[in-house]
């Protein structure tokens, strides 16, 4: 009996809160699978949703409204409203929706949405639908509903993708337009290890020797360098170099950071020692290397660097070279029960994990790639390109 009370009188082992992400899936995954897989390497999706989300121009406001259903995790809606701080009558406010359906509540591939806004389109139909056994997958942008009508894309965009963790090639064409324009676009990415490679073709500009895809300019190649599992619980960095139109030379780096710090929190239990926080970086240099830039008025360079540190579940800094901006979201945290600290008593976790210098244990699941485990939040998006 002594043995049975000593027991229950022993304290709950340590634990380090793990707050979910923002929004998920992140705003700019929601799409990938829309656009060519070139366009999402080396960074590039995290390095737009660093450079754009939550930003907006001097003298320029905007709201995001997030809907989620409890009772259906299939569905959800985003509400935006944006538009200028004073009355310019150039310049007017502007009101969307987007209402999400998507076949697994887990995965963000495969759904279907409808997109209606103030401005053209008003309404305007998506598609993507992917089968992770085969890894191919088809998909499809169209405006129902548009005042003006001026070019094909104007009538809708359709594409097919295949997709593993080594390889993936596609297509976009114009269904009204098979002519000059067809394929639109078209792209083969490789990744061998940490290494990565890949080659676009996106004919934007004239014919030469009676084709387009002759000309140089309509071809893009890059070359990165990256690690990472695609969770936010594990650090990842990706460097990039990209060639764009025989006259754009691009450098880009982005680092996820993943950190653990001690805290005392009077709204948590006793056993809540410490909080995991995601410190994200990136930047792109652009310099230009065509003859031409004198004359378009064209800057020779461009650079764009930011940094976020979400702190918490309900405070993230983000900074910019241009500007800064302070956002704040509320929502439920993560299940308690999931830690990051191996479970010890708290004054062994004083000695064992909080050591000046030396990082925190992470659990072993999450180090050898099993997250079966973890929340949904904070698994990796998938195995593909």
């Amino acid at each position: 009996m002594g043995g049975l009370l000593s027991s229950a009188k022993e304290p709950p082992p340590p634990m380090v809160l793990v707050p979910p992400l923002f929004d998920f899936p992140p705003l700019a995954a929601r799409t990938r699978m829309l656009e060519s897989s070139y366009n999402l390497l080396f960074g590039k999706l995290a390095l737009r949703s660093l450079f754009e989300d939550y930003f907006d121009a001097a003298n320029h406001f905007s709201t995001i409204f997030l809907l989620k259903p409890i009772d259906d995790r299939h569905v959800d809606l985003i509400a935006t409203v944006s538009g200028p701080l004073d009355n310019k009558p150039e310049e007017t406010i502007v009101g969307n929706a987007l209402f999400r359906w998507q076949s697994d509540a887990d995965d963000p591939h495969t759904f279907t949405d409808l997109y209606v806004s103030s401005i053209d389109p008003i309404l305007l139909m998506r598609a993507c639908a992917y089968y992770p056994k085969y890894g191919f997958g088809a998909f499809g942008i169209f405006p129902v509903l548009q005042k003006n009508r001026v070019s094909s894309e104007d009538y809708g965009i359709m594409g097919l993708r295949y997709g593993s963790s080594n390889l993936s090639f596609g297509a976009t064409l114009l269904p009204y337009s098979l002519g000059d324009d067809f394929p639109k676009s078209a792209w083969l990415v490789s990744k061998i290890r940490r290494l990565t490679a890949g080659v676009q073709y996106d004919p934007q500009f004239e014919k030469k020797d009676g084709a387009k895809y002759k000309n140089l300019k309509n071809w893009n190649c890059a070359i990165g360098y990256g690690l990472g599992s695609g969770s936010p619980l594990s650090p990842s960095f990706n460097f990039g170099l990209e060639f764009k139109q025989k006259s754009q030379f691009i450098a880009s780096f982005y680092q996820h950071v993943v950190v653990q710090r001690r805290v005392k929190n009077p709204f948590e239990e006793n056993e809540v020692i410490g909080i995991t926080n995601y410190i994200d970086f990136g930047f792109e240099l652009l310099t230009r290397m065509d003859e031409e830039k004198a004359s378009n008025n064209i800057q020779d360079s461009t650079f764009n660097v930011a940094a976020s540190w979400q702190a918490n579940k309900n405070v993230m800094l983000k900074v910019s070279c241009l500007g800064s901006d302070v956002m704040f979201y509320i929502y439920e945290r993560a299940d308690p029960n999931f830690v990051m600290l191996t479970p010890n008593k708290e004054h062994l976790a004083e000695g064992i994990h909080w050591k000046v210098g030396k990082r925190p244990m992470l659990q072993s699941d999450v180090n050898s790639g099993n997250f079966d485990g973890v929340p949904r939040e904070l698994r990796p998006l998938g195995r593909i390109l």
